[in-house]
C-alpha cells in the first residue's frame, strides 16, 4: 500500500516538475536569418510577404527586419531577426554585422534566386555560398565548435522523417531534451540507426543550415511563352538546382509572391528549423512553380526520375550549354512599311516649289544663296532668267529657261562679272564687247559684293582667268 502511494506520488512530482519547466522556457531571443541575393530578385518582398506587410519597405546596403514569432502552446512571443544584404559586391564587407561568432550557431542562411532568369541560377547559386563560405572563414572559429555545428547539420539531415497527415495536430513543440546536439540528447540517440550520407550529400558543410528560394516562379509560364521553354527545360534546371542543395544540405522552395505559392509553407518551415516548431508538410515536387524539398529528404535516386523527361538532354551537360541567355531582338518602334518616292519625282516637286517661290519682277532669293548680302538699292535677279555659260566661257544667252539652283547662282555671278567688266573698260583692246541689258547696272552693286566674297576662296573657274577676277 504504501508502495502504490509512492509510486503515484513520485509520477505527480515529475508531471509537476515537467509542467514548471515548460512554463519557465522561454522562445529564445537570439535567432536570425541571413538573405542573400542578387538585386531586384526580389528578396525585401519575399520578407515583407513572411511578415504579412503590404508595403515593403527597402533600404540600402544591410537591411534590418524581423518577424513575429508565437508559440500557441507557451503563450509566448519573439522576434526573429532578419538581415538582408545588398547584392552589390562593395557591401559584401557588412556581413561582420548579420554574422558574427556569437550569433553564429543562431542563424540560418536563405539565398535566394530570381526565376525570371534562369541562365544566371547556378552562377547566382555557386557566387553567393563562396561569399558566405569567405565570411565563415573570417570568424575564425574555434575548431571543435565548428566540427559540432557542422555534425548538428549531418545528424539533422540524417534523421528526417516523412511527415504524415494530420501530424501538425498531434506532435507537440520539440524541446532541447530531444535535440541530438543539446544535453541529455545523446543518450536518447544511442538506439537510433542512422544512414550514412551519399557521395554527393553534404560535402559543402558550411555549419549553417541553408534554404535556396527561388522566387518569382510565375514566370515560368512567360519561359515557356517568350522563350519557347519546354518541361524538358524546366527539369533540366530542377535535378541541378537540387544537387547543389544536396552538396550543401539545403532546403529548395520554388515560390511566387505575386501569385501567394510556397509563401506560408516558407514561413512554417523557417519556424520549424529555428524554433522546432511542428512542421507536417511532406515534400512536393509534381508542381513545377510550387516545389519544396525539405533538406534530408532528396537523394540522386529521387532526382534521377527527373530524367525520365529528358530524352533529348543529357543531365551531365553544363548548364550554361543547355540553359543560355536567349538573344534578344529589339522591334522597330514604327512596324509600318514605308515606300521610298522615286527618285526623279522627289526633285520634280522640289522643282515645282522653287518656282513657285519666286517673285516675278522682284526676284526670289535661292536658300543656298543665305551668305549673300546685297548692298542698298541692289537687286537679284530671277533664276529663270540667268544665262548659263558655255564652254569658252561666253554667256549662252537663253532668256526665260529656267536652270537648277546651283547654275543658276554660278550664271548670275558670272553674268554681272562681265557686265561690270565691260562697263568699266569699254575701250580694253582684246576684249569683246558684251551686248548691255537693262538691267545690268542694278545687278553690278550685287556682283561686286559677290566676287569680294568668291576672291576669299580664290577657286578657279573653267573659261575665266585668273587675271580677269583680280581685275574686277
Amino acid at each position: 500500500m504504501e508502495n502504490a502511494e509512492d509510486e503515484s506520488q513520485n509520477l505527480w512530482t515529475s508531471i509537476l516538475g515537467e509542467v514548471s519547466t515548460h512554463s519557465t522556457s522561454k522562445l529564445p531571443s537570439c535567432k536570425s536569418i541571413l538573405v542573400l541575393g542578387d538585386d531586384e530578385s526580389g528578396k525585401t518582398t519575399l520578407i515583407a510577404r513572411l511578415q504579412h506587410a503590404e508595403d515593403p519597405k527597402k533600404g540600402h546596403a544591410l537591411e534590418y527586419h524581423y518577424l513575429n514569432v508565437r508559440d500557441e502552446d507557451r503563450d509566448d512571443t519573439a522576434r526573429c531577426g532578419v538581415w538582408i544584404l545588398a547584392g552589390d559586391e562593395d557591401h559584401y564587407d557588412l556581413l561582420k554585422f548579420s554574422l558574427t561568432p556569437d550569433n553564429f550557431e543562431h542563424t540560418m542562411g536563405v539565398i535566394v534566386i530570381d526565376m525570371a532568369e534562369p541562365w544566371t541560377i547556378m552562377e547566382n547559386l555557386n557566387k553567393w555560398t563562396e561569399v558566405l563560405r569567405r565570411h565563415i572563414d573570417t570568424l575564425r572559429l574555434r575548431p571543435e565548435k565548428m566540427q559540432d555545428l557542422e555534425q548538428k547539420l549531418v545528424r539533422q539531415f540524417q534523421e528526417y522523417q516523412e511527415p504524415e497527415e494530420g501530424d501538425d495536430a498531434k506532435s507537440p513543440r520539440r524541446t532541447t531534451t530531444s535535440n541530438p546536439s543539446g544535453p541529455g540528447g545523446a543518450g536518447s540517440e544511442e538506439d537510433k540507426v542512422l544512414l550514412p550520407l551519399g557521395d554527393t550529400t553534404l560535402t559543402h558543410n558550411l555549419g549553417i543550415p541553408l534554404v535556396v528560394v527561388i522566387t518569382k516562379s510565375d514566370a515560368i509560364s512567360s519561359l515557356e511563352k517568350d522563350h519557347d521553354f519546354k518541361d524538358e527545360q524546366l527539369d533540366f534546371i530542377q535535378q541541378h538546382v537540387r544537387k547543389f542543395c544536396l552538396n550543401y544540405g539545403a532546403a529548395l522552395f520554388y515560390v511566387s509572391v505575386k501569385e501567394n505559392k510556397n509563401c506560408d509553407l516558407l514561413h512554417k518551415y523557417l519556424l520549424h528549423r529555428i524554433y522546432e516548431f511542428p512542421f507536417s508538410s511532406p515534400a512536393l515536387v509534381v508542381e513545377k512553380d510550387a516545389l519544396f524539398v525539405p533538406s534530408g529528404w532528396d537523394n540522386l535516386q529521387k532526382i534521377s526520375i527527373l530524367y525520365e523527361n529528358m530524352p533529348n538532354i543529357n543531365p551531365d551537360q553544363p548548364y550554361e550549354d543547355v540553359i543560355h541567355k536567349p538573344i534578344i531582338r529589339k522591334p522597330l518602334q514604327d512596324s509600318k512599311e514605308i515606300n521610298a518616292e522615286d527618285e526623279q519625282v522627289f526633285l520634280a516637286k522640289q522643282q515645282t516649289l522653287l518656282s513657285k517661290s519666286i517673285t516675278p519682277g522682284k526676284g526670289a532669293q535661292d536658300p543656298n544663296r543665305g551668305m549673300r548680302t546685297p548692298e542698298k538699292g541692289g537687286r537679284i535677279p530671277s533664276i529663270s532668267n540667268i544665262s548659263p555659260i558655255n564652254k569658252t566661257g561666253q554667256v549662252k544667252m537663253e532668256a526665260g529657261k529656267p536652270g537648277s539652283t546651283n547654275e543658276g547662282v554660278l550664271a548670275n555671278f558670272f553674268n554681272s562679272l562681265l557686265s561690270k567688266k565691260t562697263a568699266g573698260s569699254p575701250g580694253s583692246p582684246g576684249t569683246p564687247a558684251s551686248p548691255q541689258k537693262a538691267g545690268d547696272k542694278t545687278v553690278r552693286s550685287d556682283a561686286a559684293a559677290e566676287l569680294d566674297r568668291m576672291n576669299r576662296t580664290r577657286r578657279p573657274v573653267p573659261g575665266v582667268s585668273p587675271t580677269t577676277n583680280n581685275a574686277s
